[in-house]
């Protein structure tokens, strides 16, 4: 079928998981045509595992939403309680039966951008939406600090010993357990991990405070990569983004190189598209979300302000 308009006019913050044969994708807060506001818990969509045909603009991915009784995108994932829902952390795991569960883990946000309540959802596969599975945190006067959950985007990873494990990081890795359901449910089967706070640069000359970001073991370097947004850059408080290497997923990461500057804007939560490309080829491709805020930019890029801008890197200029 053709494609239709959906009124969708921006998106914060992607996240994906190949469950089921398909990729399945999702967005934070979103903005609509047909109203000022929008949708704050998880717009939702399927693409085929390789949506691209094609590297070359015009870039046209195919997104089947996931949409109400009206015909419009909606949400999938709204988690009781006031304010936005957040959710991060996708991930398909097998239980001990062998069938595989799409989860995340999510916050519950209130004004101004303060975390309140966390915990674990799984997609209801009849009601094609997440279920809140167990509520992990919740603010109180004794427990002010949310501890790590299984949230950002995760790798699966093999250590030197042959056991398999998932971690968990925005970029680097903060958490891990086995890749099985059981394990991600389960709290005390968590390993927490103490991230690199800076990264070196291929000059020497600086050490790189990371915001966020994400990781993916790259056939063609044969190194793990990471590709992360610098807190308070030069040109842009969040719109300085680098690309560095590792031998392990938990560092150490050295090398740092500024692969995109943008200038009093901000480019924030960037998220590499590994499933984009062939296994060995040279190509990066990352998207991230665009917007001035928190850039201090008065005038916003028209028709591109609050969207996901989808970039190539060409590994071999890095090298």
């Amino acid at each position: 079928a053709d494609w239709e308009d959906q009124g969708i006019l921006g998106c914060d913050s992607v996240q994906t998981a190949v469950h089921n044969g398909k990729l399945y994708w999702a967005w934070g807060d979103t903005t609509l045509a047909k109203y000022p506001l929008g949708l704050f818990h998880m717009l939702g969509a399927t693409t085929s595992l390789q949506p691209l045909e094609s590297f070359e603009p015009p870039i046209e991915l195919r997104y089947d939403y996931f949409k109400d009784n009206e015909g419009k995108p909606r949400v999938v994932c709204e988690m009781p309680g006031k304010g936005p829902t957040w959710s991060s952390g996708f991930a398909s795991l097998p239980d001990k039966e062998g069938n595989h569960k799409l989860v995340c883990a999510y916050v519950k946000i209130e004004p101004p951008l303060t975390a309140y309540e966390s915990g674990l959802c799984i997609w209801n596969e009849e009601e094609e939406r997440f279920e809140k599975h167990k509520t992990i945190w919740t603010q109180s006067d004794d427990s002010s600090e949310r501890p790590p959950t299984p949230e950002g985007h995760p790798v699966y990873w093999t250590d030197d010993t042959g056991k398999e494990w998932i971690l968990f990081g925005d970029p680097f890795p903060t958490l891990k357990c086995e890749p099985t359901f059981e394990a991600w449910s389960d709290p005390d089967s968590w390993e927490i991990i103490e991230p690199q706070e800076t990264v070196p640069s291929a000059s020497g000359e600086q050490e790189i405070k990371h915001h966020r970001g994400s990781i993916a073991w790259n056939e063609y370097r044969k190194k793990w990569v990471a590709i992360f947004t610098q807190l308070h850059g030069d040109s842009s408080t969040l719109g300085e983004i680098w690309y560095a290497e590792a031998d392990n997923p938990m560092g150490p990461w050295r090398g740092a190189v500024k692969v995109v500057t943008h200038d009093k804007y901000t480019f924030y939560n960037p998220h590499l598209h590994p499933e984009f490309t062939q296994k060995g080829s040279p190509i990066l491709l990352f998207e991230g979300t665009y917007t001035k805020s928190f850039s201090g930019n008065e005038e916003a890029t028209p028709r591109y302000d609050y969207n996901q801008i989808l970039y190539r890197l060409d590994l071999d200029d890095i090298a």
